[in-house]
């Protein structure tokens, strides 16, 4: 069992708390200042606690709070080398964290599907054998250099949200032709998912898998077409591009300080 603790509660933290804890391989310490955050994650943890200071004597700490509050943490935060502080504050320079705490520091962006296990997530390092387990446990990872961070968040950080508008647009159109609203959204859910498998399973590239699909004189040839014609790559661009400008902003701010 890993010895972990949770430093923040909310949307990312607690799903970071239920992943963990359905792997069943944590010993999992829950740290908040909301009480009402604590009582929600509360069945998940073996503890509970407002005191960071009591959360710090944890093998592994778990940094998920919002960049803002970084800072105020990090103040209470009294670490060893021998610890690691794996932090999953969006945008928050590894350098910046280094320097408030004694622990050694793994900078990591995963999204809210962590929950399921499923994560995406990107890391500067891989860390000791408790941090790597870990991340094993909430999904898969990829070591990046620093200077991908940014692009990292906007990718697969900020990314569930641009599918759930994906899945949302194509289940619309379902509903319009006359599918029920719930049977579309699992159709356009489970798709995205199956597609998922798919690229993450295949050594094809993903122009080669687009051409599986898509046969002369077939339906999804017909719906391609609509799509090479539109605008559709230029906004996706746009889309991640915006995410990694905002995270890079946030990154300047913490490098002037």
């Amino acid at each position: 069992m890993v010895e972990v603790s949770v430093i923040g509660c909310g949307h990312l933290g607690s799903a970071v708390i239920r992943g963990l804890a359905k792997s069943d391989n944590h010993t999992i310490t829950a740290c908040d200042l909301d009480e009402d955050a604590l009582d929600a994650v509360e069945p998940h943890v073996d503890r509970t606690t407002k005191e960071v200071r009591e959360a710090a004597s944890a093998p592994v700490v778990i940094l998920a709070v919002r960049p803002q509050t970084v800072s105020p943490v990090l103040n209470q935060l009294q670490m060893s080398p021998e610890q690691t502080l794996l932090s999953f504050a969006a945008a928050v320079p590894t350098d910046f964290i280094e320097e408030r705490t004694g622990g050694t520091v793994v900078r990591g962006m995963p999204n809210l599907a962590v929950e399921t296990g499923s994560t995406a997530a990107a890391v500067t390092a891989e860390g000791d054998e408790d941090v790597r387990n870990i991340l094993d446990d909430l999904g898969k990872y990829v070591v990046v250099d620093e200077s991908l961070m940014d692009i990292a968040t906007a990718l697969n950080g900020s990314g569930p949200a641009f599918v759930f508008y994906l899945i949302k647009i194509m289940a619309a159109a379902g509903v319009e032709s006359g599918l029920a609203e719930d049977d579309a959204a699992r159709l356009a859910a489970q798709t995205f998912k199956g597609a998922a498998e798919i690229v993450l399973q295949s050594e094809e590239s993903l122009d080669h898998l687009i051409d599986a699909v898509t046969s002369e004189g077939g339906t999804t040839i017909e719906g391609m077409e609509v799509l090479r014609e539109s605008e559709v790559d230029d906004v996706m661009e746009r889309t991640i591009r915006a995410a990694e400008e905002r995270s890079i902003e946030i990154t300047n701010d913490f490098e002037r300080d």
